[in-house]
């Protein structure tokens, strides 16, 4: 039987990705496509594919229970790819009662639909729930996250995602429900809103303008290309094990500092301008609230299992991200 799949916040940056893969991929299957379209949703990024048969999109906001049962009766939703959520944690901090919202009410709606649905309607379901590494806290800097760490969120966001990932368990353990999470780190790549720290970067050296950098720069991150990641989602919603969790890595840590000293090299080189004209603008700020010091992830389990590893090397990555940007400034 054809697959009916609802992927939520296909309109975002990795949501984009994960549709236009799927659209092109998979002929028979039906891609719906249900955003909301609040700021980081743009149906630009999906214009290449926006009249194919097996797409189609609606404006729909996740935490509308009754809408979201409609569209699984009209649309006979047999699998969700689950990426809807406000994802940034400055945000957060600021109006963290509009992440419970989206995170975990819109995560409780969906599932709820989904479970009612499927009960009815029997076939090869599941509920595959994207979630990020943020909710295991900070590393000592010699231990890394694996699908086993003791969950230990530190900001208003990665506690919204906790509580998700913890409804989606929750409800495979008590309705049976069919279900996968995946917690992956950074992204990056084309198609990111500009107020993640790469994009905003690249814009703020193309337009002369401070570089903010939180605290000394000493803060790590593992960075993980957005094409290397929904390869991993395709191979997870496809052989994943139901019930399992799987981490998704790039292998790629690097301190802030030196992330910011890499793309002032890049954006200027390509931009043909002096090497490093823009190291100037660097500014250290005011650290962020409760912010993690590193993130480092094992992603052996879906190695080992599934045989996906990154493929794209860092510096090939970010400079392919650079020159997107550079080429497309009016998307910016």
């Amino acid at each position: 039987m054809t697959k009916n799949i609802l992927v939520t916040g296909g309109a975002g940056f990795i949501g984009s990705h994960v549709v236009r893969l799927l659209v092109n991929k998979y002929p028979e299957y039906h891609i719906l496509n249900m955003d909301n379209l609040t700021y980081a949703g743009n149906l630009q990024n999906l214009k290449d594919i926006e009249s194919k048969e097996n797409y189609k999109f609606i404006n729909c906001d996740i935490c509308d229970f009754m809408k979201v049962k409609e569209v699984f009766a009209n649309y006979s939703i047999s699998h969700v790819i689950h990426l809807a959520a406000e994802s940034h944690v400055d945000r957060s901090i600021e109006n963290p009662f509009s992440f419970a919202k989206t995170n975990v009410m819109g995560t409780l709606s969906l599932l709820q639909v989904a479970n009612d649905y499927w009960k009815e309607n029997v076939r090869s379901n599941l509920f595959y729930h994207i979630s990020t590494d943020e909710v295991y806290g900070s590393t000592d800097g010699i231990s890394l996250f694996t699908e086993q760490t003791k969950y230990n969120p530190h900001s208003p966001y990665s506690a919204s995602k906790a509580s998700s990932d913890h409804f989606v368990k929750a409800f495979h353990n008590t309705y049976n429900i069919p279900i996968i999470i995946s917690n992956c780190s950074n992204n990056y790549g084309p198609y990111q809103f500009s107020e993640k720290l790469i994009p905003l970067m690249i814009k703020n050296i193309i337009n002369k303008k401070p570089l903010p950098v939180y605290g000394n720069g000493e803060n790590v991150r593992d960075w993980l290309f957005i094409d290397d990641h929904i390869k991993a989602i395709d191979m997870i919603f496809h052989k994943g094990g139901l019930g399992e969790t799987y981490i998704i890595g790039g292998d790629n840590k690097w301190r802030n500092i030196d992330l910011v000293k890499l793309l002032v090299e890049i954006v200027d080189r390509q931009l043909g301008r002096k090497k490093n004209a823009s190291l100037s603008l660097i500014s250290f700020v005011n650290d962020r609230l409760g912010h993690d010091l590193r993130y480092a992830v094992d992603f052996s389990k879906l190695k080992n299992e599934l045989g996906w590893k990154p493929v794209e090397e860092f510096e090939q990555g970010i400079e392919k991200t650079v020159k997107w940007y550079l080429e497309n400034k009016e998307w910016m």
